[in-house]
């Protein structure tokens, strides 16, 4: 999705505080700070529904503009979002200031293409370990997700950070060696593999010939 497709109407706000705070969600929105670029943080407010669909257009992880009555004010990546912990409702977000090409960090969530081959022969299940990596590169040019192949995976074996292919332009973060994706034996597979295994006792092999030596007393 093109930056210019992520905009976001904000408004300023010059009061703070949890009182402030309440009276935004009371009213349908969120408070939100901007900050970066050496400035002083800005105290913001927006929609919380339309703030809600950014995100579900790619706005976690793309650059976004900002308009305020009807301007371009900025552009932002979304840095951190707090949520209500039992409702999860967004209650507070901060915003990153960044231009359209500067180098940025953020993370993007991986998603895992293709059925694993330990999976669909040998019904195995597919582990996700990991679901996002830290990438760096242009702001403007930020993926929503990142692909990653896992159709040739078999039992006990996964993928790495590093088996990402990323964009142009960009470099990866997290270490190359960070599992993503293992695909392990099934619950009941795994059960059946330890049923059948031998035990300890039953894995002892007999040696044929010996037998046990008696004592013999000690001449004094």
């Amino acid at each position: 999705m093109a930056a210019n497709d992520l905009k976001l109407h904000v408004e300023s706000r010059t009061k703070s505080g949890t009182g402030d705070a309440r009276a935004l969600r009371a009213n349908g929105k969120i408070p939100l700070v901007l900050y970066g670029h050496g400035s002083q943080p800005e105290r913001l407010a927006t929609e919380l529904r339309a703030f809600e669909e950014l995100l579900l257009r790619g706005g976690r992880t793309g650059m976004i503009t900002l308009t305020d009555s009807g301007k371009t004010k900025d552009t932002a990546l979304v840095r951190e979002i707090q949520r209500e912990p039992v409702s999860r409702r967004i209650i507070h977000a901060d915003l990153l200031r960044v231009s359209a090409h500067e180098n940025v960090r953020t993370r993007v969530r991986i998603a895992p293409a293709g059925t694993p081959r330990g999976v669909r022969d040998f019904g195995g299940v597919m582990d996700a370990l990991v679901h996002e990596i830290e990438i760096e590169g242009p702001a403007d040019s930020l993926p929503a997700q990142l692909d990653i192949d896992v159709s040739e995976l078999g039992i006990h074996e996964h993928a790495v950070a590093g088996d990402v292919s990323l964009p142009k332009s960009f470099t990866l973060v997290t270490p190359a060696e960070t599992v993503i994706i293992a695909v392990e034996p099934s619950k009941t597979a795994h059960q059946l593999e330890e049923a059948a295994a031998p035990t300890l006792e039953e894995a002892q092999p007999e040696v044929i010939g010996e037998k046990e030596k008696p004592e013999t007393e000690s001449s004094s």
